[in-house]
């Protein structure tokens, strides 16, 4: 089935992160990835994974959808304001800094095959 995906990162995070301490970074990601998946819960996006400050979501899939590549725009505009938001919030417990983070995204539209990789960790996969 024909869905969009989006590929997004946070710009930034390696050299803030290099600095912090582990539990803040933590509580930024926390922070932000439960925002991101409250608005994927409203706007029916699916997440797929995440991996350190990478996030991966899809529209179309489980659900087929026609308007999958507006749906995933909206998202992805929404979860960049949203951090933009949690961030300035975010920045008198962890550093000024804090508010230049942004986030970083790419969306792709087109055909896809999922499925459940089994092995030592299962895991859901999108090709």
């Amino acid at each position: 089935p024909n869905c969009t995906v989006m590929f997004a990162d946070i710009s930034g995070f390696t050299a803030w992160s290099s600095v912090r301490e582990p539990a803040q970074v933590f509580r930024l990601l926390e922070t932000l990835y439960g925002a991101f998946d409250e608005i994927a819960n409203k706007r029916r996006v699916f997440k797929v994974e995440t991996i350190g400050d990478s996030y991966v979501a899809v529209t179309g899939l489980p659900e087929p959808r026609k308007d999958h590549a507006v749906v995933m725009a909206r998202y992805a505009f929404d979860c960049r304001s949203k951090m933009a938001e949690l961030t300035k919030q975010l920045e008198t417990t962890l550093g000024p800094d804090t508010g230049d983070l942004q986030f970083r995204f790419g969306l792709n539209s087109g055909p896809v095959t999922a499925g459940v990789l089994r092995g030592e960790k299962t895991r859901f996969q999108l090709f």
